[in-house]
């Protein structure tokens, strides 16, 4: 089987994406699946990697996958090719199934996943809609609120406020008189904390805003909450789960604990300082605080019909126990590193597995919607 790992992407996440995408090309079984390499540039534009480059970064275990720009390397897709859907100049880049690990925009929000179905691959992760709704946090919580779970209290702004001085005053002396300071400011589709800052003052508040909205055209005004912040890895195909499918079930592993040494778990914190964090997994709960996280995970899960991977994110209040769920990641950083394979690891799925466990998934997905009647 042909395994197309696709990375890169036009998001402010592309650095965190050719990390993510060299370790789990690293640690694919060579010996049961061959793979072919797909970078798509900051611009967007698709290109074949070079096998050269994957045998370069198998080798080198501080090498980070490159994309090749060259014009006799540019990919074109062809709908409804299923596995002959990638073409390189004439010819064809065989794919048995797609891994995407790209970060961000341009792939987790649901565009990416749009393609391959127009193409009629399998492919790693949630489909169209999911992760559409997902890359918004504020759709998510929309979401995660109807069904009756648990988020963190905020007031939503968007680009129609910011341009509207009376609009804006509303929304901003609203917050400010709802939530009240500190308060964390986010744009809404955006991931890996790019844009998000915390305020404790209007004046800072103000600033915070102005930087979020160079991200989106939505943000997230969040009241600070004096917490933990716990994470969940889930697995699993929400709506088809089947019992002699033991891939398809959801699944939630053991749960990991972020603690940030800045001043929250912002960007820098994640991928340039070495020291910007400590990550325990197992996070120190009880058994019966992980048992509910990991029952709040698969419930959140399954409120947005995930399917493949997420990771789900959680505040524990430090003052008074309560459990807030915070954001789904339905790409989560994939080095061997990254919170969403240590926790899997915990629980006795390690990297290598992990891998093949989603590709699996993946392929049983895409049976599941080939039985679908297209036609009456």
């Amino acid at each position: 089987m042909t395994v197309a790992v696709i990375y890169g992407g036009k998001s402010s996440e592309h650095e965190v994406s050719l990390v993510s995408a060299t370790g789990v090309v690293r640690n694919i079984n060579r010996e049961k699946y061959s793979i072919e390499l797909i970078g798509i540039s900051r611009d967007g534009r698709w290109y074949k990697t070079p096998q050269e480059e994957l045998e370069r970064v198998i080798k080198n275990e501080k090498a980070t996958l490159k994309i090749y720009e060259e014009e006799e390397n540019l990919v074109t897709v062809v709908p409804a090719g299923g596995m002959g859907c990638f073409m390189c100049g004439s010819k064809t880049i065989r794919a048995d199934v797609v891994f995407p690990v790209v970060h961000g925009q341009f792939c987790e929000d649901g565009t990416l996943q749009g393609l391959f179905d127009i193409c009629d691959i399998p492919y790693v992760g949630c489909g169209c809609m999911s992760s559409g709704v997902t890359m918004d946090k504020e759709k998510t919580k929309s979401v995660w609120n109807a069904a009756g779970l648990l988020t963190v209290p905020y007031v939503l702004m968007t680009r129609t406020d910011l341009a509207d001085s009376k609009k804006y005053d509303v929304v901003f002396e609203r917050a400010v008189k709802e939530l009240g300071f500190p308060l964390f400011v986010k744009p809404c589709n955006a991931g890996s904390s790019v844009g998000a800052s915390k305020a404790s003052s209007p004046k800072e508040l103000s600033f915070a805003l102005l930087e979020a909205f160079n991200y989106d055209n939505k943000v997230l005004i969040e009241k600070a909450i004096n917490a933990r912040e716990i994470e969940c890895s889930v697995t699993g195909i929400s709506t088809c789960e089947v019992e002699d499918n033991p891939e398809s079930l959801c699944k939630a592993y053991l749960p990991g604990e972020i603690m940030p040494n800045h001043e929250f778990y912002d960007y820098d914190a994640k991928y340039n300082d070495p020291e910007g964090a400590a990550l325990k997994v197992p996070a120190d709960l009880s058994e019966e605080e992980t048992k509910k996280i990991q029952e709040i995970a698969v419930k959140a899960y399954r409120a947005v019909d995930a399917s493949g991977l997420s990771r789900v994110d959680f505040f524990i209040d430090k003052d008074d126990g309560k459990i807030y769920l915070n954001e789904i990641n339905t790409l989560p950083g994939f080095t061997p590193i990254s919170m969403f394979p240590k926790m899997c690891g915990a629980s006795g799925l390690n990297y290598s597995d992990l891998i093949e466990y989603l590709l699996n998934e993946a392929v049983q997905r895409y049976k599941f919607k080939m039985q679908l009647l297209t036609t009456k």
